[in-house]
């Protein structure tokens, strides 16, 4: 293990400036080297820097130890596993094959191989910061709307079985053989045409995703992106997402608490300490080495601890273990028949269920969903780069990590999958937890996934993790992403009543609507059905409507570039020359060669590059301009 690495302390800076006057201004500052420095005697910002801030133990760049990297990998891959779990179940129930465990296991191992191959040309190919890239439930929302307009749409199997009731007489039962066979084949006729009905769909919807990348249009939206915008939409996620982890906190709230409490006590109380670990070399033999072991696994040991909790209570039939139970998804053997189950080997390929048909409906639906991840992918871009500590995503790796997206939506499709794939902000809360940013991490990550998908037994093991835990985990990943969703804010100008109204505002109508919505869910009556299905996916969405009228209202209201905060993302449009990068130097760890695509020097000095809108434009490749 590299000594410089291994030894740097784990803290975090969320911004740091000067005063008018040259004092100290410091604001969100988490620092743990308050005992090693005198904070009074240093005047200078660049001292302050240096001395204080050492926010990262593995920047973006940094290659940790395979080993570790490994078991990084692994506690960043278990805390998103529970939703990519939810939306294949949910996928499932609305191809109507809830009760179908054979289709059931191939979408969801559908499902885990495409998140390992997207996240892993994410961090390759397409924006190259440590991100991962799961299942994606905007496209969930509209699937879910067609369920209600349609609420019979699975009554085939029940009404052919209904019609030839199974207490015939024993003269009958040749020909009431054959009419269950039949009624089988039909209802699985009925879920393959339901799956390839989303395929078509959700083929088109990312091949659009994928030109609005490679033709720049993700650059120009950045320019009227503001700060306002995407706090907006990412903080109505952040709260919206929260009825669907209670869905696992539910079951045994005592665990819930216990796995967060595990998880905040090793990575925030203990934040400042060092876990002393043997090791053994030849030079020095056996000896202690002091290691940030507890923050950098706080997650991973927190759902080990929930997890051995509930095997404990389990042995004792302290949880119920009658399934109608409400704590019964606490116990560890709960769901121990998917294993059994489980196939050991089973490789998703385009065209598994089919050739590809096309619905209007769900295609409205998805595209209004790929908006919506186009834009929530943008705010992950930044806010990612921000717990990074590196520059914003310039326009040339946005574009690119768009068109990456839209490319693995349509491979989703085609594979089957009945969802589009995009980044998880729980898993940037995750880094900012844990301070490992490394992209490394993630491409272990992508591995892990893809064995998840292809080794049936192996993804089985973790599936059966208590509902609790899986709950008590989401609670301080998400909790974690709310917090960096919220620095955003120290962009913006909190004075002025214009951001505070467009803000305010904003969150409320889309909290709002929603809720009326829900509540009134007959209030759309335009006399055809589908109008009506996609009206209410629309205005159901608390992310859709909130940001829509934050983005009109901040791009409308009369604003200074430095009251709407749109100066802290001028990197991403003006990076031109050196002086751009300039401030890099000591505003973050690392600059724009994190963004940098992995092509030789000679391609990337091209000057067709400049028209090119997903590569850099080659006068920014030159080292002096980058490092």
């Amino acid at each position: 293990m590299n000594t410089n690495q291994s030894e740097t302390p784990a803290t975090t800076l969320i911004m740091d400036v000067l005063d008018e006057n040259g004092d100290i201004e410091m604001n969100s500052i988490n620092v743990e080297a308050v005992d090693a420095v005198d904070l009074p005697k240093l005047t200078k910002e660049t001292d302050i820097r240096k001395e204080v801030i050492q926010s990262l133990v593995y920047k973006v760049s940094d290659r940790p130890p395979i080993h570790l990297a490994i078991f990084f990998a692994l506690q960043q891959a278990l805390l998103s596993l529970s939703g990519s779990l939810a939306i294949s179940l949910l996928v499932a129930d609305v191809v109507c094959a809830a009760n179908d465990e054979d289709v059931k296991s191939r979408l969801l191992s559908s499902t885990l191989f495409m998140n390992g191959v997207t996240t892993l040309a994410m961090v390759v190919i397409g924006v190259r910061l440590p991100l991962y890239l799961g299942a994606a439930g905007d496209y969930i929302i509209p699937l879910l709307v067609l369920v209600n307009i349609q609420k019979d749409r699975c009554n085939l199997q029940g009404e052919q079985q209904s019609a030839n009731p199974m207490n015939m007489t024993d003269q009958n039962n040749a020909s009431n053989g054959a009419i269950i066979v039949d009624a089988e084949r039909a209802s699985t006729e009925m879920i393959l045409n339901y799956i390839r009905m989303l395929e078509g769909s959700l083929i088109l919807a990312g091949v659009i995703q994928f030109f609005i990348g490679v033709t720049g249009l993700t650059g120009l939206l950045l320019r009227y992106l503001g700060p306002v915008t995407i706090f907006t939409a990412m903080l109505l996620n952040g709260i919206y997402i929260v009825k669907a982890c209670l869905k696992f906190i539910q079951a045994q709230w005592g665990i819930a608490l216990l796995t967060c409490g595990v998880a905040v006590i090793l990575s925030v109380y203990l934040e400042h300490k060092k876990t002393p670990l043997p090791f053994w070399t030849r030079d020095k033999g056996l000896h202690i080495k002091f290691y940030p072991f507890h923050q950098v696994f706080a997650i991973l040991i927190a759902i080990t601890v929930g997890w051995l909790v509930c095997a404990l209570l389990t042995y004792f039939n302290v949880f119920s273990p009658s399934k109608d139970a409400l704590d019964y998804l606490a116990r560890t053997d709960a769901r121990s028949q998917i294993i059994h189950d489980a196939k050991w080997f089973s490789v998703p390929y385009p065209g598994q269920f089919g050739s590809p048909s096309f619905d209007i409906s769900v295609f409205i639906g998805f595209l209004i969903a790929t908006f919506m991840c186009i834009l929530d992918s943008i705010g992950d871009y930044i806010a990612c780069a921000r717990v990074c500590r590196v520059p914003p995503p310039p326009a040339h790796a946005a574009n690119r990590g768009i068109a990456v997206e839209g490319l693995m939506s349509a491979l989703s499709g085609a594979i089957g999958c009945g969802h589009a794939t995009t980044t998880y902000g729980g898993n940037i809360g995750a880094i900012g937890i844990t301070k490992v940013a490394s992209r490394s991490v993630f491409v272990f990550v992508g591995i892990i996934y893809i064995l998840f998908g292809i080794i049936g037994k192996f993804s089985a093991v973790f599936i059966t993790i208590p509902y609790p835990v899986l709950g008590g985990a989401l609670i301080t990943m998400f909790g974690m992403y709310n917090g960096v969703v919220l620095s955003n804010l120290q962009t913006l100008s909190l004075k002025s009543s214009r951001n505070l109204a467009i803000l305010g505002i904003s969150l409320f109508m889309g909290l709002a609507v929603p809720l009326y919505v829900e509540t009134n869910p007959n209030w759309i009556d335009t006399g055809a059905k589908h109008v009506d299905g996609v009206l209410t996916m629309i205005l159901a969405n608390p992310a859709l409507g909130g940001m829509a009228l934050a983005f009109i209202l901040d791009n409308t209201v009369h604003g200074t570039t430095l009251e709407r905060g749109v100066s802290s993302l001028k990197i991403q449009e003006d990076n031109s020359g050196p002086d751009a990068t300039e401030p890099t130097k000591n505003d973050y760890l690392e600059g724009l060669e994190v963004y940098l695509p992995l092509l030789p020097k000679q391609i990337l000095n091209l000057k067709i590059l400049k028209y090119i809108p997903f590569l850099p434009q080659p006068s920014l490749i030159h080292e002096k301009e980058w490092l």
